[in-house]
């Protein structure tokens, strides 16, 4: 750590679905450019290292701070959460917990559906912008690759997320179970991010729908899709209430801050049938008001289960047992940066004693090998550093009295 870093310790802070509802995770949710105001402000305060991931499911920074309020304080700030909310609603973690956390978050362990891995890409994008932005430091880009390690490791090597089980597979599932002749309806899709992509992929692959349309604000992004997707057919942004008007089911997945899909859109008499899987919601709560419109979130949608997610559970000891060991290796990458500093600054003053003594022995004694000697002591020198590093690592050790001892022994700052 850094001077700025002297006192603080590792958080993370938040809300996710385990305790706030749709409504409370809209208000704490941060667009992207929200995400980037805020890591700009993390930086001008002096923050050391912090990084923030936006989800339909969860909003949370994970950074160095003094208290965990500093951290709360950026992200009511930069939401339109209040700190009454985040007390009632939040998870803070602290230390081992928080890093905990991580994995489980990255392995899909702390997925609404379990074993979701949409949140991994979500991870990447967040780490990505957090080093964009200039706010990761050394311990939190050794963390997050080993949390990414471990996501690659459990998804190769176990079966958490065998099958298909997402929101937007939700969606699709929520149609087949509810909606009668689901395949002759004429669905709208309504905004291209990653999931409105995987929900017009899985309404394709697990239904025989053909009468599938689409419409993102910026086209091209359609016609971009459309040409390597058959059966799907596209219109402009301009003709979007002319398609909500047409279609029978309404698939919403816009990234706003505010409702894309408001009372007028839709006609009052319109028969509908609206999924919302869009973080914030994007469709008006006054829509759910409408006799004939049905509306689904994605809380109700997560609720959907299956022998998919049977077989997950099963795979969870596994999937634990590879988060230890990526875990253990980030520990002991964290033992050894404690305290590579103070083994150094060890060696540096045997080499010093070394090579002063055998500059004395040249100059005193006649066929001095000098070669040799520098051999020998260079294996002593060795031998010490490594029974320091054993010492240090010892849980009976106080490392800093260690250290402070050794530092007045040989008269030098380690």
């Amino acid at each position: 750590m850094n001077n700025k870093q002297i006192g603080t310790k590792l958080y993370n802070v938040g809300v996710s679905y385990k305790k706030a509802d749709v409504e409370t995770r809209s208000a704490f949710s941060l667009s992207k450019q929200k995400q980037i105001t805020l890591l700009k402000d993390a930086r001008s305060k002096g923050i050391d290292g912090v990084m923030v991931v936006s989800t339909c499911n969860r909003t949370e920074i994970t950074g160095f701070a003094k208290h965990p309020f500093e951290l709360i304080s950026l992200l009511c700030e930069h939401s339109n959460g209040t700190v009454e909310e985040f007390v009632r609603f939040s998870n803070i973690f602290k230390g081992s917990e928080a890093i905990q956390h991580l994995f489980n978050i990255g392995t899909g362990l702390e997925s609404q559906i379990l074993g979701d891995y949409e949140i991994v890409g979500q991870l990447k994008q967040a780490y990505q912008l957090a080093q964009k932005y200039g706010t990761i430091n050394t311990y939190l880009e050794r963390l997050m690759n080993s949390v990414l390690q471990a996501s690659k490791d459990v998804k190769n090597n176990t079966e958490l997320s065998s099958g298909t089980t997402s929101v937007a597979y939700a969606a699709t599932q929520y149609i087949i179970d509810n909606v009668d002749n689901y395949n002759s309806k004429r669905v709208l899709v309504y905004g291209l991010g990653e999931i409105g992509k995987n929900a017009c992929k899985n309404l394709l692959k697990y239904t025989h729908n053909t009468n599938i349309h689409l419409i993102n604000r910026t086209h091209s992004k359609a016609l971009e899709f459309a040409d390597t997707h058959e059966n799907v057919a596209i219109n402009t942004f301009e003709n979007l209430e002319v398609e909500i008007e047409d279609a029978e089911i309404l698939i919403v997945s816009t990234g706003a801050e505010l409702p894309t899909i408001t009372a007028k859109n839709i006609k009052k008499d319109k028969r509908l049938l609206i999924l919302d899987l869009s973080m914030p919601e994007n469709v008006a709560k006054e829509i759910k008001s409408f006799d004939n419109v049905t509306l689904i979130n994605v809380d109700e949608l997560s609720k959907i289960t299956d022998k998919t997610l049977e077989r997950r559970q099963t795979e969870i000891p596994k999937a634990q047992k590879i988060i230890n060991k990526h875990k253990q290796d980030f520990a002991y990458w964290l033992d050894h940066r404690k305290f590579t500093p103070a083994v150094n600054a060890l060696k540096i003053s045997l080499q010093s004693i070394q090579e002063d003594e055998i500059n004395f022995h040249q100059k005193k004694i006649d066929g001095f090998n000098a070669e040799h000697a520098e051999q020998i002591t260079s294996r002593i020198i060795q031998k010490i550093t490594t029974q320091f590093v054993k010492h240090l690592k010892d849980e009976n050790t106080s490392v800093d009295q260690s250290i402070e001892i050794v530092s007045k022994i040989f008269n030098s700052t380690l």
